[in-house]
């Protein structure tokens, strides 16, 4: 005679099985892929405190739009802490160097690739400088449209015509890009005139460009603040364009900026996986 099995015992025995994970229940946390390289902004600094504070709002505007991704900031010169010491506190890995700058010139082509080399214990993707980018036309006409509101010029005009005001390089290609930067913009404007003015170092200064639209028979010009965060060059560009000519902030926290550095952060990513055997991938370009 075959036995049957005992119900109440195979209950037991089943009761006694640790139960099979939830997957729906797991906390996403647990789930979350491995994390992969640590993005580190690099600013240029400012003696302005405000430089830094808006540099850090922009950061956790990036934090904000890619939760997980460990960010770090790092500054050529002026303010703490200094790309060299936040690439030498980091532990052996991987990490993308995102310059918050706006063109190329000496910083991109000459000091990121050094602190790169002087960080072996690391393996570096250096991406492009933010500009130029559609996404930074995008949150340069968001900026002249906010100092826009309230129509500064008369009868509830528009502006006819932009001065883009920027840094400033010796370096040619800074003034090529800016140059790009104003055709986005003026694209996103309708078409009116966008001329790039310098703070330094090139020419024409932003005084030499509203002379030169108001030549061309332009009255109402705009001043489109192609910084980063506001500082010397900054406040000094809008103070030339005098109070007769509207000026936007600089482009600041922006939810659009923050879109850019995390594109150029996925652009310096995928390098890294295409190229593992390398110790420094350089995506700035360089004509």
């Amino acid at each position: 005679m075959t036995a049957r099995p005992d119900p109440i015992a195979h209950r037991s025995l089943a009761a006694s099985r640790p139960a099979a994970p939830d997957r729906a229940a797991t906390p996403r946390r647990a789930r979350r892929r491995p994390q992969g390289p640590t993005l580190v902004a690099v600013a240029h600094g400012s003696r302005d405190p405000r430089a830094l504070a808006t540099v850090r709002a922009l950061l956790a505007e990036v934090r904000a739009q890619r939760p997980g991704l460990r960010v770090e900031l790092g500054h050529v010169e002026l303010n703490e802490p200094l790309l060299a010491d936040t690439l030498a506190e980091h532990a052996p890995g991987r990490a993308v160097l995102v310059p918050l700058l706006l063109g190329r010139g000496h910083h991109v082509h000459h000091d990121l690739p050094e602190a790169a080399a002087a960080a072996p214990h690391l393996r570096i993707a250096q991406t492009a400088p933010l500009g130029p980018h559609p996404l930074l036309a995008e949150a340069l006409h968001a900026r002249l449209a906010e100092r826009l509101t309230g129509t500064p010029f008369p009868g509830r005009a528009r502006p006819d015509a932009v001065v883009l005001a920027a840094a400033g390089s010796r370096d040619p290609r800074s003034a090529a890009d800016a140059d790009r930067t104003a055709a986005l913009l003026s694209r996103r404007l309708g078409g009116i005139p966008v001329l790039s003015a310098y703070a330094c170092a090139a020419t024409p200064t932003v005084p030499q460009a509203l002379a030169a639209l108001r030549a061309a028979g332009h009255r109402r010009i705009a001043l489109a603040s192609y910084f980063t965060a506001p500082g010397f060059f900054a406040t000094r560009s809008a103070r030339e364009a005098g109070p007769r000519v509207p000026a936007a902030d600089p482009l600041g926290a922006h939810p659009a900026l923050a879109r850019l550095v995390l594109h150029r952060y996925d652009e310096g990513r995928r390098a890294l996986a295409a190229a593992p055997a390398v110790h420094t991938v350089m995506l700035a370009r360089t004509g």
